[in-house]
């Protein structure tokens, strides 16, 4: 009922699962993972276990397919599972039980699974490994999200479609550098699910996303003069006007001392000319 990719991105230390299925809020079942040790999926008669078990066991550094062969030896069910993983190395693994219904199966290598179950067909899973290995220079959540999506457009999931998350672990990146959870996205029903996850990634990245440093324009002369007058026209005419608008809007992320990201400029003009 769910196809997902678990990937490792070696560049960043991240560890990211991306899903869809034809079911509610797949992503409170699906998508596990953890810093410093990798990312579990567990779908088809899912055992929700296997996540936190299995990132136990890969945070002690054993290799993936080991990990699921321990999750599904000792289990009754295995036959009904389907399970995909990347280690802390990036080693990935996939199983899919005799018992899943089909179509059922999975590919796995280095740096990523892709599996899925009650499928059009095995094209689904070919063209998510297909545009896996050939999205290598992407950043890393955009990789994960070309290759559900290249899923999706091969028929995914054969019952329809409803839900779909994305998830990556890096070690420090939650907002405020506490916590390790640097992507957590859900859309849990919708009717297309895939594309409402891509436009949330977008939000994401306008929110979250930090300014390129090469982009960056001096805040003076000109320029200055613009944004003291957008900002005005908006009603900010207070000392740091500037950061007080942008902390409404929750660009504050973006901001850098002495410079103007131009995506900050955009959203600026756009906001100020929309104003009576």
């Amino acid at each position: 009922m769910t196809f997902s990719v678990v990937g490792f991105d070696s560049g960043s230390g991240s560890w990211g699962v991306a899903v869809a299925s034809k079911f509610l809020a797949v992503g409170a079942v699906v998508p596990w993972g953890r810093a410093r040790a990798g990312a579990v999926a567990t779908q088809a008669m899912a055992q929700l276990s296997f996540g936190p078990d299995g990132l136990d066991l890969l945070a002690e550094g054993i290799e993936a397919e080991q990990v699921i062969a321990r999750l599904t030896g000792g289990d009754d069910e295995r036959e009904h599972r389907q399970v995909g993983m990347v280690d802390r190395q990036g080693r990935g693994a996939t199983f899919t039980g005799g018992s899943c219904m089909d179509w059922a199966g999975g590919i796995a290598g280095e740096g990523f699974a892709v599996q899925g179950n009650i499928l059009v067909g095995p094209q689904v899973v070919a063209a998510m490994a297909e545009t896996w290995l050939g999205a290598a220079g992407d950043p890393f959540e955009r990789r994960l999200l070309a290759t559900l999506t290249a899923g999706d457009q091969a028929g995914g999931d054969r019952r329809g479609r409803q839900s779909a998350a994305l998830r990556v672990w890096r070690e420090g990146a939650a907002y405020g550098g506490v916590l390790d959870i640097a992507i957590d996205l859900r859309v849990d029903d919708h009717q297309a699910p895939v594309d409402e996850l891509a436009r949330l990634l977008d939000l994401h990245d306008l929110y979250f996303g930090k300014p390129d440093p090469a982009s960056l324009l001096p805040l003076e002369g000109e320029l200055a003069t613009e944004v003291a007058a957008l900002l005005e026209k908006l009603g900010y005419t207070m000392t740091n006007a500037l950061e007080t608008w942008a902390g409404v809007e929750n660009y504050e992320e973006r901001l850098v001392p002495g410079k103007l990201d131009p995506v900050v400029l955009d959203k600026l003009r756009q906001a100020a000319n929309t104003t009576p």
